[in-house]
């Protein structure tokens, strides 16, 4: 894994946020400098003083607060060799494929160069969705690099494919992009 580089990770709106917060642990725990990016609805699930402590990194939550002149969403692609969106939403999913730029994650999506993680979570009606499918489609065209969903129960009860994967396997996906 090459020696401090910076990997932004970003929050979305699924239940499976909580995960996210384990991944952020890991990476940490890893030696990755980890900043997180949270859409509001993940703010809705986690509190972004969790990512805080996690990440030892501010949290980015607004894309319009910035604490000097660089927008911060191109200073920060300009250091991130690596996006990982964990969880993705079938929201997200949309705006990625969409080109969609409406908060500071979805805009950093739109300056960020590097590789691209996702690991999508939703119930499993919302991922057999065609419209879904067809975003996801455009998104391995692209070259992003999809990790699960993985099957079984899902926080409403529902059986089958939607739930993110496990964060120790999207990690060993994260260590080797880095390489």
């Amino acid at each position: 894994m090459k020696k401090n580089t910076t990997v932004v990770l970003g929050i979305t709106g699924s239940i499976a946020a909580y995960k996210g917060a384990d991944l952020c642990s890991r990476m940490t725990g890893k030696g990755i400098d980890t900043v997180v990016i949270m859409t509001r609805a993940a703010q809705q699930l986690v509190c972004p003083r969790t990512f805080l402590t996690l990440s030892r990194n501010p949290v980015v939550t607004d894309l319009w607060d910035v604490p000097d002149w660089r927008p911060g969403h191109i200073d920060l692609s300009e250091r991130a060799a690596l996006l990982v969106v964990a969880p993705c939403s079938a929201n997200f999913i949309g705006k990625m494929a969409n080109g969609i730029a409406d908060d500071a994650l979805s805009t950093f999506v739109l300056s960020h160069e590097g590789k691209i993680i996702i690991a999508p979570a939703m119930n499993p009606k919302m991922w057999r969705n065609v419209a879904v499918q067809e975003n996801m489609e455009k998104l391995r065209r692209r070259g992003v690099i999809v990790v699960g969903p993985a099957s079984g129960r899902v926080a409403c009860g529902d059986e089958g494919q939607g739930r993110m994967e496990d964060p120790a396997a999207i990690l060993s996906v994260i260590e080797e992009a880095l390489r």
